[in-house]
């Protein structure tokens, strides 16, 4: 059991870490730290190379990333907000999210997509702000590749550092992944139950 998540990944190849990364970007809560720190490990164990795994880690976090870009390019402000409503509570995410990272977005430029790739906070959500203010999508595409790249060679890094570490504690390693899997979900559960409709909200103001 311990190991079961690193075997899943492995056996999915890299086919499988591009979908993985993919989904870590539209639907929570799937960690890419857990991703491609697995890739890492198997990096470290010559079950994949460095370089291809990189490229194509990278290449889902962009195309999970454009999703948002795309809806908020081709909705429009208008026609999200009811969507952002509905459904926020599942993405973990409200309007207020998304207009104060509008606000962040227009007061600091187009550069923060490329610098919020290294936050565990607007990393995903930004990509949204962005595609409302109709940013140029071979910059959005471009700033969101870059950034990613040095996001994901880190977390490939520190996965490969880890596995040299406890190379003779494999079992640790399984119980670490699960533990950091185990807190995401516990975080967005509770984020789940505790969510309070933002029409509420405002009455309560």
């Amino acid at each position: 059991m311990d190991t079961l998540i690193i075997d899943l990944i492995g056996r999915g190849g890299y086919l499988g870490i591009f979908l993985l990364m993919v989904l870590e970007n539209v639907i929570p809560p799937v960690p890419s730290e857990v991703i491609m720190g697995v890739g890492g490990l198997l990096v470290q164990r010559g079950e994949m190379q460095f370089w291809p795994l990189l490229l194509i880690g990278t290449a889902g976090t962009v195309a999970g990333n454009y999703c948002w870009y795309w809806l908020g390019d081709s909705v429009g402000y208008q026609r999200l907000e009811p969507f952002v409503d509905r459904w926020g509570r599942w993405l973990t995410v409200d309007w207020d999210h998304i207009a104060k990272a509008q606000i962040f977005f227009v007061r600091h430029g187009h550069w923060v997509v490329f610098f919020l790739r290294f936050s565990p906070f607007l990393r995903t959500i930004i990509s949204l702000p962005a595609g409302l203010a109709h940013m140029p999508k071979l910059k959005f595409l471009a700033f969101t590749f870059a950034g990613s790249l040095v996001w994901n060679a880190l977390l490939i890094k520190g996965g490969e550092w880890l596995g040299h570490w406890l190379e003779d504690s494999q079992n640790v390693l399984g119980w670490i992944i699960l533990g950091m899997i185990g807190v995401t979900v516990v975080a967005y559960v509770w984020r789940l139950l505790t969510w309070v409709p933002r029409p509420k909200r405002q009455r309560q103001d």
